[in-house]
């Protein structure tokens, strides 16, 4: 009897597809008996064309799911479902080819154990390449196309028994479709087929691929009707497909098992989307967990498999992949990975094109410089002070909590503090010894960071190696390392990794994961530079819309680091004390506009006035000798505008403009108190910002002078040595602010005594220039500099505690009738120390007359010179507490700030986590993209 074939064609906003496709079933050499039109609610011009085409259109009431559209179709149709009846069912994009519904009819005739044949599913923009030909499940159940992306070479023209076929192009036996009631409504797209193909196994019959028949396809089951499918809702959908299967395939003394690990299994497989650079599933993998969980369908599918089954689940079993194949494929696709990840442009090689020499000799100035350093514990002057001796209270200064300084108050630290803490936990035997390394690693990491950022945009090694040598000699970076301020030093440092890794960032969820860690280092290190990197985050964004999803997380860290600290400032109504510098408070005037165009941070010329004035020149001498050395960096940063390849150096020297900007600005922004005075932002921050817009600018002209950049290059290296000469004189002959120390911070005498009480205080008076007279109580052992925090130093109104502090001071400091005793009783004050005076007049008579009322104070009894000042015990201490209050982890508010800065920070860890190389994937319309995951992909979480 000959078979009968009804074709079933159902279309959703398909128009731009429907031409080719009714034009091949018309071409058909076994032309179907009868053709069922069926539009799904399209909005686009799908009705029209398929009315032209001839015949009735069915139209389903609102959009409707594949399987559903064929369901309604079959159903408004009628028609009867004799044995040889059978279905042809095609969607709008599925064009077979002349010979395709014969060569499925005639391996269904020749073998009627067949109930679904299905055919070799060819790329829609590509004839000669197989986009899908056969499924299977894996051991645990996740569906796999056994032939994806292949040329087609006729290396599987077998046809061959297979657990299933692809929906589109599928021929299968009326009778059976309706015995096995169509598709599973609860897979409206994903595993539709595979899922009935199963079940058409279990109920006796056999499903056959039939590689003679092609048919084209323009992309997988969920986009059916779709323009586009981001990659996280793709997963969402198969893993939704793939967990209804499971609860509707499941014996049923498992299904209460699979549905109570729904939940907790999606959080697992989120966590290993982030470590498989794919955060853009989380969110699907949680919605299909719990989705899942509430599926009404399942009740039904699971009856409908009791009521069709006549074989049992190892008729299935046998086609299952196993997990040896699932290896080999996923080796095959890490080789495939390796391959096509081996034709990226390379660059300079670090040991062949200079980079290694460079950080060698950036290495010896260095210990030039620093190298008396060498076996000291710890460093101090300046911005400078000890970390606390111990990894544990470095990390109980972070967060939201309790401040030892003054009288103590209750506020947000500093996001510096965490960084402090990271890099004291690296020399966790001893803290501060980890600033130290710093500073003896600083010359030669900065060279390195600065080398291969340049490297990233150069073909030849001069530029790099340009770069490298002048953004670690630049001016303001020694200045900052000579200054103390360590945040500014770190922030140099990392600078050239952010812009790298941001520049990265926009492909690649690893790289955004790294930029976000590094602008929040940078951002909690010198938070005057942040309006400037949130400028330059803004400028690439627009520059590369596609990567705004891995962008817009950069900042997320940072914000959770400074977010209390906003909140204590701007209740305070003082939001540009945000951008004040962390660490000690330093004195410093601030440099005119002049000086800060030559990169100097203070009111010095880079060593070179201090270093002529012996030789009795003229004033002016200085500024034409660093003007001429820092002319060749100048030269060859405007030459890239006029030489080829200026289109990466506007943008460049627009953040050197910035950079200039910040620096401006950070000398006009007087907003932490050092005594009785106002002190601008160090500069030195905004001019590294500057000096990496002209450093990247010499970089580009280097680049384009090819083989001529050599004499350039070499003048350019030189003359920036040249000008570092002073500062490196200056660091090795010790006359720096910062100075080795022993890791003290008030004398021998009161370090022994708080070791066995921490909470004891120590009175600290010293004289101001102006003749005032500025007080600081310490606790334990001192305030170090991870307990600085910029909510006192910018602290500009006087608090109670403060009045009541200058009162006790001014009695100390005078003859008086105030009851001295009791005040430090209740504030538990056992020590009085009076460090050295400024250098004026007016310093050392307040200095003379306060030793004078100490010295002529009973209660206090004199121990002598320290080298932090001369000292004064309060021996009849009485027994009490001092003032204190919560840590960050004693109250609510203080550890869910911990909490959530730590899921924010683990998880950008995770993600930042490296897997493996970006390769290049194939989009489901068949459009190259760059994506960075797993060479395995989908593989990898595979339960």
């Amino acid at each position: 009897m000959q078979p009968r074939v009804t074709a079933v064609l159902v279309a959703r906003n398909g128009a731009d597809y429907l031409p080719r496709t009714l034009a091949a079933i018309a071409a058909q050499t076994r032309r179907p008996d009868s053709l069922l039109l069926v539009d799904s609610s399209s909005s686009d011009s799908t009705g029209s064309l398929l009315s032209d085409f001839g015949g009735a259109v069915i139209t389903t009431p609102g959009r409707r799911s594949f399987g559903d559209a064929i369901a309604h179709a079959l159903q408004v149709s009628g028609g009867g479902s004799a044995e040889n009846d059978w279905l042809w069912l095609l969607g709008h994009d599925n064009a077979p080819e002349p010979g395709a519904l014969a060569a499925l009819l005639g391996a269904v005739e020749v073998a009627p154990s067949v109930a679904v044949a299905g055919p070799k599913l060819m790329r829609w923009d590509a004839a000669d390449t197989i986009a899908a030909f056969g499924e299977t499940i894996t051991t645990f159940g996740r569906s796999v196309q056994l032939v994806s992306d292949e040329l087609d070479q006729a290396q599987y023209d077998v046809q061959s028994d297979l657990l299933a076929v692809a929906a589109g192009g599928m021929l299968v036996r009326r009778s059976v479709w309706v015995a096995l009631g169509g598709f599973d409504p609860g897979l409206p797209s994903v595993d539709a087929a595979l899922d009935f193909c199963a079940r058409t196994r279990l109920a006796g019959h056999r499903v056959v691929g039939v590689p003679a028949a092609r048919v084209a396809t323009a992309g997988p089951p969920e986009l059916f009707g779709r323009r586009s499918l981001s990659a996280g809702a793709q997963n969402r959908v198969r893993r939704a497909a793939q967990l209804h299967r499971r609860l509707a395939w499941a014996p049923t003394i498992a299904v209460p098992l699979h549905w109570l690990t729904l939940v907790p299994l999606a959080v697992l497989r989120s966590l290993v989307h982030l470590v498989a650079k794919r955060p853009g599933s989380v969110g699907g993998e949680l919605a299909a967990g719990i989705g899942a969980a509430f599926d009404g369908s399942v009740p039904s599918a699971r009856r409908s498999i009791r009521r069709s089954r006549v074989l049992g689940w190892p008729a299935v079993d046998a086609f299952r992949m196993s997990t040896g194949q699932v290896r080999e494929r996923r080796a095959q696709e890490r080789a495939a990975a390796a391959v096509a990840f081996s034709g990226h442009r390379e660059g300079p090689g670090f040991f062949g094109g200079g980079g290694a020499w460079v950080v060698l000799v950036a290495l010896v100035i260095g210990l030039i410089a620093f190298g008396r350093f060498l076996g000291v514990g710890a460093l101090s002057g300046g911005g400078l002070v000890p970390l606390s001796s111990t990894v544990a209270e470095l990390w109980s200064h972070v967060g939201y909590g309790w401040h030892d300084i003054g009288l103590g108050f209750l506020g947000a630290a500093d996001p510096f503090a965490v960084v402090l803490a990271v890099l004291g936990s690296i020399t966790f035997w001893s803290p501060s010894f980890s600033i130290v390394l710093l500073y003896l690693a600083a010359l030669p990491l900065a060279a390195l960071g600065a080398w291969w950022c340049a490297a990233a945009f150069s073909r030849r090694g001069w530029g790099p190696s340009v770069a490298a040598i002048a953004w670690a000699l630049a001016p303001p970076f020694l200045a900052s390392l000579a200054g103390g301020h360590l945040g500014a030093v770190i922030a140099h440092i990392l600078l050239p990794t952010l812009v790298l890794a941001i520049v990265r960032a926009a492909r690649s969820w690893a790289m955004a994961a790294v930029a976000a860690l590094l602008f929040a280092a940078v951002a909690a290190s010198a938070p005057v530079l942040v309006p400037a990197l949130a400028v330059m985050l803004v400028a690439w964004m627009l520059a590369r819309p596609r990567g705004i999803p891995r962008l817009l997380g950069i900042p997320i860290p940072a914000a959770a680091l400074f977010a209390p600290l906003v909140v204590d400032q701007l209740g305070r109504g003082s939001w540009l004390a945000l951008l004040a510098e962390p660490g000690v408070p330093v004195l410093q005037a601030a440099p005119s506009g002049w000086q800060l165009a030559l990169g100097a941070p203070t009111g010095q010329l880079h060593g070179w006035d201090a270093l002529l004035a012996p030789l009795g020149l003229p004033g002016l001498v200085p500024h034409v000798a660093v003007l001429v050395l820092l002319a060749p960096l100048a030269v060859l940063s405007l030459l890239s505008l006029f030489l080829p390849g200026s289109t990466r150096s506007i943008p460049i020297l627009l953040v050197a403009l910035l950079g200039f900007a910040t620096a401006v600005a950070s000398t006009h922004i007087a907003v932490t108190l050092v005594g009785s005075q106002a002190t601008p932002i160090w500069a030195g921050a905004g001019l590294s910002l500057y000096w990496l817009g002209l450093v990247g600018g010499a970089v580009v002209a280097l680049d384009a002078l090819g083989s001529r950049a050599g004499v350039p290059a070499w003048v350019a290296g030189l003359a920036l040595v040249a000008v570092a000469v002073p500062a490196v004189v200056s660091g090795s002959s010790g006359s720096t602010a910062v100075v080795e120390s022993s890791g003290r911070l008030l004398p021998a005498f009161v370090t022994a005594e708080a070791s066995s009480r921490p909470d004891l205080g120590t009175l600290e008076l010293r004289a101001e220039p102006d003749g005032g007279l500025a007080v600081t109580l310490h606790r334990g052992v001192g305030t170090t500099l991870d307990e600085q925090s910029t909510l006192a130093a910018t602290a500009t109104e006087l608090t109670d505690d403060d009045v009541r502090l200058a009162q006790l001071a001014g009695n100390l400091a005078s003859r008086s009738g105030f009851d001295i005793a009791a005040e430090l009783d209740a504030l538990q004050i056992a020590f009085v120390v009076l460090p050295a005076p400024a250098a004026t007049e007016e310093a050392e008579a307040t200095q003379l007359r306060t030793a004078e009322s100490l010295d002529g104070n009973r209660l206090l009894t004199p121990v002598g010179a320290t080298s932090a000042g001369y000292l004064w015990a309060f021996e009849g201490l009485a027994e009490g507490e001092a003032p204190s209050g919560p840590r960050p982890t004693d109250s609510p508010w203080g550890l869910g700030i911990l909490i959530g800065q730590g899921i924010v920070f683990g998880l950008t860890l995770l993600l930042a986590i490296p897997t493996t190389r970006r390769r290049r994937v194939r989009s489901a319309r068949g459009s190259d993209s760059d994506e960075s995951e797993s060479a395995s992909g989908e593989e990898a979480v595979d339960d």
